[in-house]
């Protein structure tokens, strides 16, 4: 956990263990932002469903509104600590909806982000994994980015890495951080997990981290953990391992805008070509 010094931005990915006791969890994620904050971090993000166990049986139990006890807990952590605290996500209640949702605290506590889950996690592969998130969540429907001394961030949740479109439009709107909190599973995680990362860090040359829960293997759903950092070259930054751990990550400014102009893609594309009339 020990944080390394001297970075332009110092980002640290909370992967924490989650229990199916919401006070417990929220206890604990104080204890780590402050350890996270004391080492120097500027940027603390916490993992996809923090405050409660991962799983459709789960969402509607654990379900808040937004501000809510824990979004009001992360404002004052924020607060306390003095830093921009992502606030992994949360099962929102909004009338009679629910979203998996994540916000964003500036050093002071106050709300400067919310993102709803766009792309729903419903896939079904034979012999190993079925879920459905959309027997209970209902998909988001906005983009999300703020802004971080002087760091464009775009933000997603899980399942939402796997467009890339997303993470395209993210880096058309100035992003060069993109923050994934999410929680793959034993399947996907070591076949896609860190590939995915690297991809949107190519595709957009931008850097790249997920945020994963610790693994528990007494969970009714098992997450992968490997929370890490992608740089915009495709090279990892920094990784943990399934424990609960912090991971911090040094990103450079300078290191983005030297491969912009190195490989200057985004000013070679060519949208005259993109637009493709799919068929139904």
């Amino acid at each position: 956990m020990t944080a390394p010094q001297g970075s332009n931005l110092l980002l640290a990915l909370v992967q924490m263990a989650v229990k199916q006791n919401k006070p417990a969890n929220l206890s604990r994620c104080a204890e780590l932002v402050g350890i996270a904050a004391q080492s120097g971090a500027k940027i603390v993000a916490l993992p996809e469903c923090f405050n409660c166990p991962y799983g459709t049986k789960y969402f509607s139990e654990y379900a808040e509104a937004v501000p809510g006890e824990t979004t009001e807990f992360l404002s004052s952590l924020a607060k306390k600590n003095q830093v921009w605290l992502v606030g992994g996500s949360i099962p929102e209640r909004d009338g009679n909806k629910l979203y998996n949702t994540s916000t964003v605290y500036s050093p002071t506590g106050q709300l400067i982000a919310k993102h709803r889950k766009i792309h729903l996690f419903d896939i079904n592969i034979p012999g190993s994994i079925s879920f459905k998130e959309s027997e209970t969540l209902s998909a988001g429907a906005a983009f999300t980015t703020f802004d971080v001394m002087g760091w464009k961030v775009g933000l997603g949740i899980c399942y939402d890495i796997r467009f890339a479109e997303l993470a395209q439009v993210y880096a058309k709107l100035g992003c060069n951080l993109l923050l994934y909190p999410g929680a793959f599973n034993m399947t996907t995680g070591p076949a896609h997990w860190e590939l995915l990362q690297r991809a949107r860090a190519v595709d957009n040359q931008v850097y790249v981290a997920s945020i994963s829960p610790a693994r528990d293997v007494n969970a009714d759903y098992i997450a992968y953990g490997h929370s890490l950092c992608v740089d915009p070259w495709g090279c990892l930054v920094a990784e943990a391992d399934e424990d609960e751990t912090i991971v911090y990550a040094e990103l450079d400014a300078n290191e983005v805008k030297s491969i912009r102009q190195n490989i200057p893609i985004s000013k070679q594309k060519r949208p005259d070509l993109y637009q493709v009339q799919y068929k139904k």
